[in-house]
């Protein structure tokens, strides 16, 4: 059975700053066992892809009428000839009653927060995209009670699933971590970059043997902080910040904005970091055993810093905690998302 996954129009499905639907996707399909059975669709300009099985919908871009709509009207022409039994949309709910016309076979996954969405926003809204779908999928528990937000309890039926983000769980040696305090993410005031970098100049000041790396960019905002012991590096590569998370002992990640689940957690976690979140959004579901701040300023986060930093035994601790409790790694979550694909293709045989 063949099964089209349809990415949101402009989502980077490239090495080049891939979007965090995208890497989901990179890391999932290689490890479901419809990999030969899905055909992924999506619009970027870069040459280079993820995945071999994916499809680019080309079409002339128009400055007054919606895109969105023609990515979708090229996509149902593919579908036409693809003849897919299933289709999975990916984070547009105003995909679904495009393609609901010509199959209703749809699953829908959520990777933000469902009442900030177009055609999600209103109980009328959501009643309806229920009643054309086959599943929903949500990437954490948090995303998922904002869409239950207002809904009559017979819509809590198990046609709604949380399924989170994965990644691969690194081989880590504790003995190579380094004293070194990591913040990876956009440069802004919505990550909580501002307060990190007045932490994390007050820690370096008491604490000369350590050193803050950044790693990241933001054209739109400029945050200033130097320090002889904080390098910044810009934007970089998947495996490279990888490798810093590997090497580094403390991950901060200062969310002030509710994160529908917060993917840089993550990935500190499968690398055995000792990682502080701020406890917004979806992110403590990211690192369930992280170290919460729930009253997020500057000097809270400084406390957090400097109570790992000045106690080695507890950040020892805490670091093999979060790792031996990692579980949400690629093969895992595939093996989630293939079986409601069984389970559906099974009714729909």
């Amino acid at each position: 059975m063949k099964i089209s996954v349809l990415l949101p129009y402009k989502e980077n499905f490239s090495p080049e700053y891939p979007g965090a639907v995208s890497v989901f996707l990179k890391d999932t399909v290689v490890k479901s066992k419809y990999k030969k059975n899905i055909t992924i669709y999506g619009h970027t300009k870069f040459k280079k892809k993820l995945l071999k099985n994916y499809k680019n919908i080309n079409f002339t871009r128009f400055f007054l009428r919606s895109n969105s709509k023609i990515y979708v009207k090229k996509f149902l022409e593919n579908e036409k000839i693809n003849k897919s039994k299933l289709i999975e949309i990916h984070n547009r709910p105003e995909y679904v009653k495009l393609i609901y016309k010509q199959n209703k076979n749809i699953v829908l996954y959520f990777h933000n927060n469902p009442l900030e969405m177009k055609l999600s926003k209103s109980l009328k809204e959501r009643i309806e995209l229920f009643n054309k779908t086959k599943k929903i999928i949500f990437n954490s528990k948090w995303t998922l009670n904002k869409f239950r937000s207002g809904l009559p309890r017979k819509y809590y039926t198990n046609k709604l699933e949380v399924i989170n983000p994965s990644t691969t769980k690194k081989r880590i040696n504790f003995k190579n971590k380094k004293k070194i305090i990591i913040f990876v993410g956009r440069l802004n005031r919505s990550k909580g970059y501002d307060i990190f970098g007045k932490s994390i100049i007050n820690v370096l000041n008491k604490h000369p043997e350590w050193t803050g790396i950044v790693i990241g960019d933001e054209p739109r905002e400029k945050h200033i902080f130097e320090h002889n012991k904080l390098k910044i590096l810009g934007f970089q590569k998947h495996n490279i910040v990888s490798k810093w998370f590997e090497k580094s002992d403390i991950s901060v990640v200062c969310s002030r904005w509710n994160e529908p689940f917060g993917r840089t957690a993550l990935e500190a976690s499968s690398a055995g970091c000792a990682v502080i979140v701020s406890n917004r959004g979806g992110l403590p579901e990211a690192s369930p055993k992280a170290l919460k701040i729930s009253n997020l300023n500057s000097k809270n986060l400084e406390n957090a810093i400097n109570k790992l930093v000045k106690k080695n035994n507890y950040k020892k601790s805490l670091q093999k905690k979060i790792y031996k409790h990692f579980y949400l790694t690629n093969t895992y979550i595939a093996k989630k998302i293939d079986a409601y694909r069984k389970k559906l293709i099974s009714e729909l045989s």
